[in-house]
């Protein structure tokens, strides 16, 4: 299949070089000039969609994604698949896909869980929102890119399950670090903690696949100095997306908004910026009661 695939970041560049090893042909652009082995890096928008079946992109934020396909669709082959994959708000992928049905094209919105890690292995878990036509032709490409496909609904649907998927990943996140935070300061040893926690009805993914104590359960970023797998100002974005569109359907979202409020103090505010958002540990270690 011939491929055109936009952003080629951290996310991106794995995902187009797991597609260009599969047997594709993908012709990659980036704004920053990146180049990944196997992908025929391109001059323009227009190269990367020229003659392509499929574009996929993964960009920063909604803002961007609207500015791109304004570009990329006018160019799109008619009955062209475009895919995105970024996280963005849910009106931003609904604009996008309304415009791809204007102009004859298919549209899947696909954002990713799983982080580098699982773009590099080929294990992300993709949610997808847009029409059966769009999801059955984008499957094949989602399976080599990831292990776990669900079609979630209409467009927009894919975007609503991530962000209602981080929401609930931010606040068990902040639950799991002032746990073992407590602990410390009871004099309970962390290990053990994990060994209760992790087979009892506080267990989590965050506490059993992504234990942000160094040296406790499993290999995780908090082995690596917090370097970031998912990076704690993502999480914000994610977070600040949840309570966007809570505020747009009148959803009452508490632990939502306080997990939001906690992650723009840490990036903001304090020593966040650049971490892996299970840092969250040791800046609850470091505080007293207020």
């Amino acid at each position: 299949m011939k491929i055109g695939f936009v952003g080629l970041g951290n996310m991106g560049g794995p995902m187009a070089a797991n597609l260009a090893k599969a047997g594709h042909e993908v012709a990659g652009f980036d704004v920053a000039g990146i180049t990944i082995e196997g992908v025929n890096s391109v001059a323009s928008l227009a190269d990367a969609a020229k003659d392509a079946q499929v574009v996929i992109t993964m960009l920063p934020n909604g803002a961007i994604l609207r500015g791109v396909a304004d570009e990329l669709i006018p160019v799109m082959a008619k009955g062209a698949v475009l895919c995105d994959c970024s996280t963005v708000d849910v009106e931003s992928a609904r604009a996008v896909a309304n415009l791809c049905a204007s102009h004859g094209l298919e549209s899947l919105d696909a954002p990713v869980s799983g982080g580098i890690g699982g773009a590099q292995a080929g294990t992300l878990t993709f949610m997808a929102g847009g029409s059966a036509k769009a999801f059955a032709a984008m499957t094949p490409l989602l399976d080599i890119m990831g292990k776990k496909t669900v079609h979630c609904g209409d467009a927009g649907a894919g975007q609503a399950a991530k962000i209602c998927n981080n929401m609930i990943l931010g606040a068990t996140m902040i639950a799991t670090c002032e746990a073992f935070a407590l602990a410390d300061k009871i004099g309970l040893d962390r290990r053990k903690l994990y060994d209760v926690v992790s087979t009892s009805s506080g267990s989590s993914w965050s506490m059993n696949a992504y234990t942000p104590a160094p040296g406790v359960g499993v290999p995780s970023p908090a082995d690596n100095d917090y370097k970031p797998g998912f990076a704690a100002e993502l999480m914000l974005k994610d977070l600040r997306l949840s309570q966007q569109a809570a505020r747009s359907v009148d959803a009452d979202t508490p632990m939502g908004q306080l997990a939001l409020g906690l992650y723009a103090q840490f990036v903001e505010n304090e020593d966040g910026l650049g971490k892996d958002f299970s840092a969250m540990l040791p800046r609850f270690a470091s505080k007293s009661r207020e």
